[in-house]
């Protein structure tokens, strides 16, 4: 008898369970729906890809997407061999991404959290995408400086306030933009081959930079220069340098006509971009 009544409990608990793991089963989004700090509008695929090429995507990338949704850009970049993950503070939308990374083949590939984007550690992503607010991209902004120079972010529909994007893509009526996360560069880096007669003064405004290049007691103005990433470029007193920041290390090329030789620099005194 008392076996009896436990089985019929069990059944009646199972039972009663039932509804709210199908009603979980079957959540679906509504485009507009309150989140944390965001409404919920799901990014076209058309510009999903659009986003994933100006990245450059490829199996060698980690991408995270901020605020992932229904988890298609986190999908769609492991379709392409990367391995993404998706922050999502809405319980119901992160098993929503499972089941849809499921049914896409890339569980293996794509994960997703259940955390506050802004509670998340961003360290390992070399692509980084987003469709938040603009004061939301403030706020993450000196997060994303902090990165790893060379991480690539891209943004639907909103900027970085006054940090221009390296590319502004357009599909469809639609607007996305690429920033290229830049090393960090302002001070005097002294040549080491000869710190006493040749030292680079720089002035940086994110990936903008201008300054002067100091050579046997002389200043040249720098031109044409360029940060991207962590590759810098210049030309001075009708030199051509090239160089890759490596912390407080620049190694590089110089050209001057048909010659060519090896330059190096090491940042001496920094101040505040």
């Amino acid at each position: 008898m008392k076996k009896a009544n436990r089985t019929v409990l069990f059944i009646l608990a199972a039972l009663l369970f039932l509804p709210a793991m199908t009603n979980a089963q079957q959540y679906e989004p509504t485009v507009g729906q309150e989140g944390k700090d965001v409404i919920w509008v799901p990014t076209p695929e058309d510009l999903v890809q659009a986003m994933l090429d100006s990245a450059k995507v490829t199996s060698s990338d980690y991408v995270m997407d901020l605020g992932s949704g229904d988890g298609r850009i986190v999908i769609a970049a492991a379709k392409r061999g990367a391995r993404a993950v998706g922050i999502e503070y809405n319980p119901d939308m992160v098993e929503l991404s499972k089941r849809n990374a499921e049914k896409a083949g890339v569980s293996d590939k794509a994960t997703f959290l259940n955390a506050d984007l802004f509670a998340t550690d961003l360290s390992k992503a070399t692509v980084i995408t987003m469709y938040l607010l603009p004061q939301l991209n403030l706020k993450l902004r000196p997060t994303i400086l902090d990165l790893k120079p060379g991480t690539r972010v891209v943004s639907h529909s909103f900027t970085m306030g006054d940090w221009s994007p390296d590319q502004t893509i357009e599909k469809e009526g639609r607007t996305a933009y690429l920033w290229i996360v830049p090393a960090k560069v302002q001070g005097t880096w002294t040549w080491q081959s000869n710190p006493g007669d040749a030292a680079l003064n720089l002035t940086q405004t994110f990936q903008i930079i201008s300054g002067t290049l100091k050579l046997d007691g002389k200043d040249f103005p720098i031109k044409d220069a360029g940060l991207d990433g962590n590759h810098i470029r210049f030309s001075a007193n009708e030199q051509k340098y090239s160089g890759r920041v490596t912390g407080n290390t620049i190694e590089g090329t110089v050209k001057a006509g048909d010659r060519e030789q090896k330059w190096s620099a090491t940042l001496r005194n920094t101040s505040k971009p």
